[in-house]
């Protein structure tokens, strides 16, 4: 099979239909061999009736496929995906990831062309609920997985992470299969698909964002609250030492704790100077500050959690 599109859902019953619906609606897959499996991640609510539902009236040729995984978590949902799966590219989409009508055929189509991309990335837009503060953009690819990065195709640096962001990921099959086994320290949306990323391009495959790629993320009112985006911010700062360490040797190690938190301290300092009283007030400065801080306590964060 050519693609797989793999979607993990937890209690996403009201809003898994809208996703099925724009799978349904993709056009120029004609000559495309794929499929589509709801990985219902231990829901309790009536995600099974909503896949029963929509395979009783499905007329698309790619199956609808609906499987169970009953321990909760992104990565244990995503390899339930990948086993169930047969396709040589397997897209993920979250229950609140909407793509476009050509979005498969943009995804095999780039897949089918960079034989040695491991891992790739679109274009992201955000559907927000509600207006976010000004200036959100600046965050907005950081927090809330928000990638608007042009319309030309490149390679990502993870050297320096730069990395895209998970929702609507592609992945190669044979990057999976045949050179990435580790044991995965982050389990929680965001962390994992960047630390997938790092390992692939570890391993010597490419890591790529590509233009062609268009989706919407739903972004409900509660994430834009002050304190659910200052503990993202927090959250994902704490990863920078983490990330960063799978991509040098043993003897580096000392050299990158001290790099990391003296580098992300700069960065905090500059930061107070800058913007000085609304350095806390503003929500997207505080962000900004919340991360830097994390980033800079990361390396004792990343040798505290492996004792």
């Amino acid at each position: 099979m050519d693609l797989s599109v793999v979607i993990p859902t937890y209690n996403g019953a009201d809003r898994l239909p809208q996703v099925l619906e724009k799978l349904r609606s993709q056009m120029g897959t004609e000559e495309i061999d794929w499929d589509i499996i709801v990985v219902d991640n231990n829901s309790s609510d009536h995600t099974p009736q909503v896949v029963q539902d929509f395979q009783k009236s499905w007329n698309v040729k790619a199956p609808l496929k609906y499987v169970f995984e009953h321990q909760q978590g992104i990565v244990f949902a995503r390899n339930r995906g990948i086993e169930e799966s047969q396709g040589e590219l397997i897209a993920f989409l979250d229950d609140d990831n909407f793509p476009n009508s050509d979005w498969i055929l943009q995804a095999y189509s780039f897949g089918n062309k960079h034989h040695k991309a491991g891992i790739y990335g679109g274009q992201i837009h955000a559907l927000y609920q509600t207006e976010p503060p000004e200036n959100f953009k600046r965050v907005a690819h950081i927090l809330l997985a928000i990638r608007e990065s042009g319309d030309q195709s490149f390679q990502f640096n993870p050297e320096l992470l730069q990395l895209p962001s998970g929702a609507g990921l592609v992945l190669r099959r044979k990057a999976w299969l045949d050179n990435f086994n580790p044991e995965l320290m982050a389990t929680r949306r965001g962390d994992n698909d960047c630390e997938l990323s790092i390992y692939l391009h570890r391993k010597g495959w490419e890591i790529w964002y590509n233009s062609a790629m268009h989706l919407n993320h739903w972004i409900p009112a509660e994430r834009l609250e002050r304190s659910y985006l200052l503990s993202l911010a927090h959250r994902y700062g704490l990863c920078t030492f983490g990330f960063r360490v799978i991509l040098v040797k043993s003897w580096q190690k000392p050299l990158l704790f001290l790099r990391v938190m003296f580098g992300s301290l700069k960065r905090v300092i500059l930061h107070l100077v800058k913007y000085n009283k609304k350095a806390k007030s503003d929500l997207v400065n505080a962000c900004e500050l919340e991360f830097f801080w994390a980033s800079a306590i990361s390396p004792f964060h990343y040798y505290l959690n492996r004792t």
